[in-house]
């Protein structure tokens, strides 16, 4: 079998899993009309269709379902092999894939980014930063970083960044002045909050807890916001109370652009954990991104 061949076998199947061209394209070097071709050219090697496309989707078709699912454990007998070589470097050498939420591409990752990639020169890292909880596997990631409740049973899982992290309430000096301090979370029934939407659409109802005692409320306000960002700036503006990750609000509190509300019922849970498939065959970039945060002091706070 010929490099093309191979490399054309390699851009189907990353078609086929992600269900896109432009998806795929996100997570490779090369572009969308790049791997179009390619399938195309697989197509017109193999004389049938692998691929039904449509202008708002791409689906295997029958014998392209039955060529993906000869060909995952084929290619990545290779892609095995290949790494192989990887463990007689004295750095391994390719790319690791990493799907991640907002939150810690913003706060956890960037330190820990900075001083593995100085460490190993020879990797190449890219980072999907979003919201939505997706299969990584599907979708051409080596791992993703997901709290907790997320994670998938049949994954592994390695902490990664601070193992306590906390939800606060806030809002500013001028708001509680004219509107005066909840001390009860179901006080914020009355009062004017601003809320987070996710990708998916969903609003998370607000959780506090103080001795075993939890309570959810959902309240309402003037802004309902997709962007951390701009609910965290409208809050300092005075619109009225913002509830997310203490560490997004650290700096205002800090400042006094925002006061603390409702302390004692900041609701702690478990930090982050970078999850990967429990394969026999980890890949060289992989590997070396798990023993770097499993190492003292690497990712662990």
């Amino acid at each position: 079998m010929s490099d093309l061949d191979l490399a054309d076998l390699d851009a189907f199947t990353a078609v086929a899993r992600h269900r896109s061209f432009r998806g795929a394209a996100a997570l490779r070097t090369e572009s969308a009309s790049t791997l179009s071709e390619a399938v195309r050219r697989l197509e017109a090697r193999l004389g049938v269709r692998l691929l039904n496309r449509t202008t708002r989707s791409v689906t295997p078709t029958e014998a392209g379902a039955r060529l993906l699912e000869r060909l995952l454990p084929a290619l990545g007998e290779v892609s095995a092999a290949l790494d192989a070589v990887n463990g007689f470097r004295d750095s391994p050498m390719g790319t690791l894939r990493l799907n991640v939420p907002g939150i810690v591409a913003r706060l956890i990752l960037p330190p820990i980014v900075e001083a593995f990639l100085k460490a190993h020169p020879g990797i190449v890292l890219e980072v999907t930063a979003e919201d939505n909880f997706i299969d990584v596997l599907a979708a051409g990631f080596d791992a993703g970083v997901r709290y907790d409740e997320r994670l998938e049973q049949d994954m592994i899982a390695v902490p990664i960044g601070p193992r306590r992290q906390r939800f606060v309430a806030a809002a500013a000096p001028a708001y509680l002045a004219a509107r005066g301090r909840p001390e009860h979370p179901k006080d914020l029934l009355g009062h004017a909050c601003i809320r987070h939407r996710f990708p998916s659409g969903v609003i998370h109802p607000w959780e506090f807890e103080r001795a075993g005692e939890i309570v959810r409320i959902s309240p309402s306000g003037p802004l309902t916001a997709s962007s951390i960002e701009m609910e965290l700036s409208a809050a300092v503006a005075g619109l009225g109370v913002v509830y997310g990750f203490e560490e997004i609000q650290a700096p205002a509190l800090a400042s006094g652009a925002l006061v603390p509300v409702l302390e004692d019922w900041w609701q702690r849970f478990s930090g982050p954990f970078l999850y990967y498939a429990g394969r026999h065959h980890m890949p060289a970039p992989l590997r070396a991104f798990v023993d770097f945060i499993k190492g003292p002091a690497k990712g662990v706070g």
